[in-house]
């Protein structure tokens, strides 16, 4: 008969650390930033559609790196936590270190747990108040631990590169422009040559207390990230045309296709998803009801 094998406790909690720490590491960094009126998130993330900041209710938000699947059911489970405390009890019940409680509650039982893999993520939740002291930022990691961050703290990647970047720039009180100046500038430094991040890779967000709605949270758009840091998508760094090559070409008007660039498909004006700047939903103009005996309207006449 064969000997069970063995692991010790210590040896079998070291070894899911370090998978945890690996798969982590593997991501690109969050930063998260208080400036004079509330939090900024800031992230190298390519994909304009798989978020790693979000909103979890008025006040509060939630940023993470790892994986994208088991953060993606942590921030589910704490937007349906909040509703329903908000709902049940009153809005002003759900509270960021109430969130943080569940959240780090759920990743110890799992890192402890020997049926299933620890959750390789990191998570940020934030919370603003009516001042900027009264702001709250915690920071739970893999197996269930929390740290209430002052100031600023990173997560994810090269976490130790840009912590000690940030410690060198890092501005108490600073305006929100220059809080994503450093913050930018942050994730790209390195222990060698600076790199300069395009504007199309970054994710900002920010929980901004000046806002008038009740709902806090704000993504920054490119456009508004533009004016801010400047261009710098790759276009900037291209060669200009030869004068030659563009002499013969004849300035094409808005809206009509190319003929030579069969990628060119723009005719007509398309109307954005949302404001570029906000990111507000658009509002689409009042319909003109239909005359009773069927007839058009009198803004469109009907041709004789």
């Amino acid at each position: 008969m064969s000997m069970p094998f063995y692991v010790s406790p210590e040896q079998m909690m070291k070894d899911r650390a370090d998978f945890a720490r690996k798969g982590i590491a593997r991501g690109r960094s969050v930063v998260a930033l208080q400036y004079a009126d509330g939090v900024l998130f800031v992230s190298e993330n390519p994909s304009q559609a798989l978020h790693k900041v979000s909103e979890i209710y008025d006040r509060i938000a939630f940023a993470a790196v790892g994986r994208y699947n088991e953060f993606e059911n942590l921030r589910i489970a704490g937007v349906r936590l909040a509703d329903m405390r908000g709902y049940a009890y009153d809005r002003r019940d759900v509270t960021g270190r109430g969130l943080a409680n569940a959240y780090a509650q759920t990743l110890g039982t799992i890192f402890s747990s020997g049926g299933e893999k620890p959750y390789e993520v990191e998570i940020f939740v934030a919370e603003i108040g009516d001042a900027a002291e009264d702001d709250q930022l915690y920071r739970l990691t893999y197996d269930g631990q929390v740290a209430d961050e002052h100031g600023y703290a990173v997560m994810g990647g090269a976490a130790d590169v840009v912590a000690q970047h940030l410690a060198e720039h890092y501005v108490a009180g600073s305006s929100l422009d220059d809080a994503i100046r450093v913050a930018v500038a942050a994730l790209g430094h390195s222990e060698g040559d600076d790199r300069v991040i395009p504007t199309g890779d970054l994710e900002v967000a920010v929980l901004d207390r000046t806002r008038a709605q009740p709902r806090k949270f704000l993504r920054l758009r490119e456009p508004r990230l533009a004016g801010v840091l400047g261009g710098r998508g790759p276009e900037q760094a291209a060669p200009p045309a030869p004068e030659d090559a563009l002499a013969g070409s004849a300035p094409r008007p808005s809206g009509q296709d190319d003929p030579a660039d069969p990628t060119d498909q723009v005719s007509g004006a398309t109307p954005p998803l949302e404001d570029p700047v906000t990111g507000e939903p658009p509002v689409a103009p009042p319909v003109q009801p239909a005359p009773p005996d069927g007839g058009t309207s009198p803004e469109q006449p009907g041709q004789p």
